[in-house]
């Protein structure tokens, strides 16, 4: 008789269900049995259970109802399987009401027009035109200071 035969309640010590009460349901091999009770029924290997000094009754490769019988005789709690319902369905909508559906929808980002925005540019400096005739006092400064023409 080895240490992890079938009915021998046991404490998983890693993973998720770690701290929970177990009883091995079927030895797969020395190193590896499935466990089922207070944990998620599951193939695990020996190295992560505490066995422990009690013993239940039951069949080999029980199923979860038996371990779930056994496990409030004991007092113990049991795992149940929380199952996510599905979705419902998206309902079809005729062509005709979704034509309607769009027109009263607001408008988006992708069914607006693009609008351009006018981008105002800098305003070029114009050289102003140092000539005796329009104005003589700069053209008097401009002849001490000669200034070279920009290329």
């Amino acid at each position: 008789m080895t240490l992890f035969s079938i009915g021998r309640i046991c404490v998983k010590l890693a993973g998720r269900d770690a701290g929970r009460k177990c009883v091995v349901v079927e030895a797969v091999d020395d190193r590896f049995v499935v466990v089922d009770g207070n944990v998620r029924r599951k193939k695990v290997n020996t190295r992560h259970l505490e066995p422990l000094a009690e013993t239940i009754d039951i069949k080999n490769k029980a199923s979860h109802s038996d371990v779930a019988t056994a496990f409030e005789k004991m007092g113990e709690a049991v795992w149940d399987k929380k199952s996510k319902k599905p979705a419902a369905r998206p309902r079809r909508v005729k062509k005709a009401r979704a034509a309607e559906e769009k027109s009263t929808k607001k408008p988006t980002k992708k069914d607006s027009t693009k609008v351009v925005k006018e981008v105002k540019k800098p305003v070029e400096e114009k050289p102003v035109d140092v000539s005796k005739e329009t104005a003589p006092e700069v053209v008097e400064k401009a002849d001490e200071n000669p200034v070279k023409p920009k290329e």
